[in-house]
């Protein structure tokens, strides 16, 4: 298909089609939620697929991590992003989801990554001189030298073509042609920084003189070399499962770090291997896959034929290996009928795991998993299928067409309607990713944020854009949760000690200002939402309403007046609202009738958190003051009885004297310890009449 005579389609849920660009595709009822859909690449009203527009239930499938190394802040973006959207889609629209993530532990990835440390281990277990493994890092090194550059010169000449052509191409034809230039000039950043690393790494190790440091520089370089080398001899099946493993346990504790809900259903690619040889099978019998050297290749020459659309997320990227995402193998070779076909099934080769089929022993393609596993849990029709923006094209265009050649007889045409991608997170003008070599683990950045403010940081953004992770997105976060802990205790301070029964409830002009501002507020927050889910404004709305707030405490501070108090009951609604929103999105793990942050450093917390403050504070207060007047020692010790016995009863706090002069506290019904104190007075009383005015004494 030519790149310029690109059409962009979608059918509605109702059957209607739409065709990109036209003005009727935002057509909707008021009220209407929108989403973003990377199906049209527009903005387009979100109906469920199931019963219609009154439908609470979804059907979501989401692209879960492929664990062949740690979790870094690129996959942060991603899972918090769309976790963000659930909550909103469950929590405030009502939406009933069935959320499945899979992991993908059979990949490329996983093989290389888990053969390749195997065998460094191994060379480090050998007795190899300094010299001696410096000469192999040299070689290594300089081997990766000479393919980047030759990667590097093959990007730079698809650049020059595809400039040539979107000059000569006619007007109508510009756009696409210009999508496709941007990305390869993206593509030739990536590979002249790769190219920039290689030539550091040789640098250093030209200064490298103990294997400590050779390792240090140069370990992933020997380690691809050793693969190249003995790859062929790792046949221990449980080498590749151990690894996988690992890093699914890290990945799902990065996960619940981030505090990100756990899906409704987890599949893994090693449970679902008779599904997905099945799945194969049908595609092969409907005539859209065909049989070469043991392996399976989705015929997209007949998949056309057939009446459908390939390439539907990412058209201007079909058939080119520099716009395929990373880590795409096999994209050239003899055995495919066209340079656009991939395999479903690839033949077992030697250090690779592998498991039977009707095709012989191999294992499943880059993409067909998710194909499989979707379609057995959800079957022909699907509501959202998420995932970052670099899967587009070719994983989840190649879902797209395995999932309608597989149910071909039934008609399917579209078998996702609403296509959600997340923008990449970008550090110094590149996309994070481990291959660049540019990202920071999740973990890394837990020991300088919070789950709080990394959440935050997402929040402020919009999820289907680019962010950049840099010092400007993190001055905004903290400066945004500055201003939230200072609102919630600005709040708690105003109503703290406020006799609600016999103060002033009566409103004037500025408490009606204010509940109208938090009305306007809730509307604009809704529409915001109904807009494409745009947190970022939503966020931009409850900072107005926290201005709002504090310049009504401003004023009621200043006027001081008893007869026109700060209202408990209008700054509770205010800050539970507020506390509701940030619940929603994860930011606050606290129910909407306890507005604030539920943390120690966050403001307002539980009541009876702040009536303990409050006793130390007045107890402190007193000290002090006994100390700054040389009081009676006697006196300080009737303070501490008088905490004891009132302040801390009325918290339900026993505190107990002991001989060695060391009280403990245990917590009990403040009922409980008053009716004891009572009949303990009655008895000091009787003992005191009988002794004619004995003192009872305490020890400390």
């Amino acid at each position: 298909m030519s790149k310029a005579s690109i059409v962009r389609e979608w059918t509605r849920p109702d059957g209607s089609k739409c065709v990109g660009g036209s003005e009727d595709n935002a057509k909707a009822p008021p009220g209407s939620l929108m989403l973003y859909n990377s199906l049209l690449d527009e903005k387009v009203p979100f109906v469920p697929a199931r019963s219609g527009p009154g439908s609470k239930s979804l059907s979501w499938y989401t692209c879960g991590p492929t664990v062949y190394d740690v979790s870094h802040m690129g996959h942060a973006r991603n899972y918090v992003t769309f976790d963000i959207i659930r909550r909103v889609l469950e929590d405030y629209f009502g939406y009933n989801i069935l959320y499945v993530m899979n992991v993908t532990d059979v990949d490329d990835k996983i093989i290389i990554r888990a053969r390749r440390n195997y065998l460094l281990a191994k060379y480090k277990e050998g007795k190899h001189t300094d010299a001696e493994v410096k000469a192999s890092a040299e070689k290594a090194v300089q081997n990766s030298f000479a393919k980047q550059r030759a990667k590097l010169a093959e990007a730079e000449a698809l650049v020059v073509a595809a400039k040539e052509e979107q000059e000569a191409a006619a007007a109508d034809k510009k756009g696409v042609l210009q999508r496709q230039l941007n990305e390869l000039e993206g593509a030739i950043k990536n590979e002249a920084h790769k190219l920039s690393q290689i030539q550091t790494a040789l640098r250093a190790l030209g200064q490298a003189g103990d294997s400590a440091t050779i390792y240090a520089v140069a370990s992933d370089f020997v380690a691809e070399e050793l693969d190249r080398e003995q790859g062929k001899s790792v046949t221990d099946s449980s080498i590749f499962r151990a690894h996988a493993a690992k890093y699914e346990a890290e990945f799902t504790q990065d996960m619940d770090s981030l505090g990100v809900r756990r899906p409704d259903v987890l599949t893994r690619v090693s449970e679902y291997m008779d599904e997905i040889v099945d799945y194969v099978k049908k595609i092969v019998d409907n005539g859209m896959a065909y049989k070469s050297n043991g392996s399976v290749y989705f015929d997209t020459t007949n998949f056309r034929a057939c009446g459908h659309n390939y390439g539907k997320l990412k058209p201007w990227a079909v058939g080119s290996s520099a716009l395929a995402a990373e880590g795409e193998s096999n994209f050239e070779t003899s055995e495919k009928r066209s340079n656009t076909d991939f395999a479903l099934w690839k033949a077992s080769k030697p250090g690779e795991p592998f498991w039977e089929s009707p095709w012989g022993q191999g294992r499943p393609g880059c993409h067909i998993e998710c194909s499989a596993m979707a379609s057995t849990l959800i079957g022909s029709r699907m509501d959202i299928h998420t995932g970052g923006d670099d899967l587009r094209f070719p994983h989840h265009d190649n879902e797209l067409a395995q999932a309608e050649a597989f149910y071909y007889n039934e008609g399917c045409h579209q078998w996702v309607n609403y296509f959600l991608h997340s923008g990449h997170l970008e550090i110094e003008g590149l996309k994070m990713s481990k291959s660049l070599k540019n990202f920071i683990t999740i973990k890394e950045a837990l020991k300088s944020f919070s789950a709080r403010q990394l959440r935050l940081l997402f929040v402020l953004q919009s999820w289907n854009k680019s962010m950049v992770y840099g010092e400007a997105s993190r001055a905004e976060m903290k400066a945004r949760e500055a201003q939230m802990k200072n609102f919630f205790q600005n709040i708690e301070i105003a109503v703290r000690g406020v006799d609600e029964i016999t103060s002033c409830a009566k409103w004037q002009a500025e408490e009606r200002d204010l509940s109208q501002k938090l009305q306007a507020v809730q509307n604009q927050v809704h529409e915001h939402l109904l807009d494409n889910l745009n947190t970022a404004a939503v966020m931009d709305t409850l900072s107005e309403l926290i201005k709002s707030t504090n310049i009504y405490l401003s004023k009621k501070r200043e006027s001081a007046s008893a007869a026109a108090p700060a209202q408990p009951f209008l700054l509770r609604k205010v800050a539970s609202y507020v506390t509701r929103m940030l619940s929603m999105f994860g930011i606050v793990d606290a129910s909407w009738d306890k507005p604030g942050f539920a943390d120690a450093a966050g403001g307002a917390g539980d009541a009876k958190g702040a009536g303990y403050l409050d006793a130390f504070a007045a107890f402190r207060d007193e000290v002090r003051s006994l100390a700054r007047t040389k009081a009676d020692p006697k006196e300080t010790m009737t303070a501490c009885d008088r905490v004891r016995d009132v302040a801390l009863v009325e918290l339900g706090v026993r505190l107990e004297d002991r001989p060695d002069r060391k009280a403990i506290w245990k917590l009990d019904d403040p009922a409980v310890i008053k009716a004891e104190q009572q009949e303990r007075a009655k008895t000091a009383s009787a003992a005191r009449s009988f002794i004619h005015g004995g003192v009872q004494s305490t020890e400390y």
